[in-house]
């Protein structure tokens, strides 16, 4: 029972660690990737769908003089709604590009932290095996030849890991 409480204040430690750092960065936007976000978020809902609808709507069937009352102010062929609808099509797309770059400048952090991370726990856990033997050999307990243990007490090559892994990718 002890243990399991242990180990929910330990994934909730870890969440609490998780939401401060994307809090973090957050607090770190620029002004400028700030009103993209915002934007962005505006832009990814049903609601802008629904709204731009209506108007591409309004504006076609009032400029193919459907209403009454009202004169075309861009016939057929709707050159005016093309211009709008491609700016519109380019301010999106570099807001939605601002919004993805700076999740991707957060997600290559996030990388490289876990990374370090990862690398530390290595050599800890090299450690720790090292001392296990150390107590194995000083209590004179029998051991069994053990090659995959041999592997896991020798220090991470990093550079070897990475020809390794780039031989692998390579087509």
């Amino acid at each position: 029972m002890a243990a399991r409480r242990k180990k929910r204040t330990s994934q909730k430690a870890n969440a609490s660690s998780v939401n401060v750092f994307t809090a973090k960065m957050s607090r770190r936007r620029s002004p400028s990737e700030r009103i993209a976000d915002l934007l962005t978020d505006g832009f990814g809902t049903i609601s802008f769908f629904m709204v731009n609808v209506v108007l591409f709507a309004a504006w076609i069937i009032v400029n193919a003089g459907l209403v009454r009352g009202i004169a075309p102010f861009d016939p057929y062929p709707f050159n005016f709604l093309t211009m709008v609808v491609s700016l519109e099509a380019i301010f999106l797309s570099v807001i939605v590009l601002i919004s993805q770059n700076r999740a991707a400048k957060n997600a290559d952090l996030r990388e490289e932290i876990d990374f370090q991370v990862n690398v530390q726990s290595e050599r800890e856990i090299t450690k720790i095996l090292n001392m296990l033997e150390a107590i194995e050999a000083h209590m004179k307990i029998a051991k069994q030849h053990d090659l995959e243990l041999l592997e896991m007490k020798e220090h991470l090559n990093l550079d070897e890991l990475e020809r390794r892994i780039r031989k692998t990718m390579a087509p």
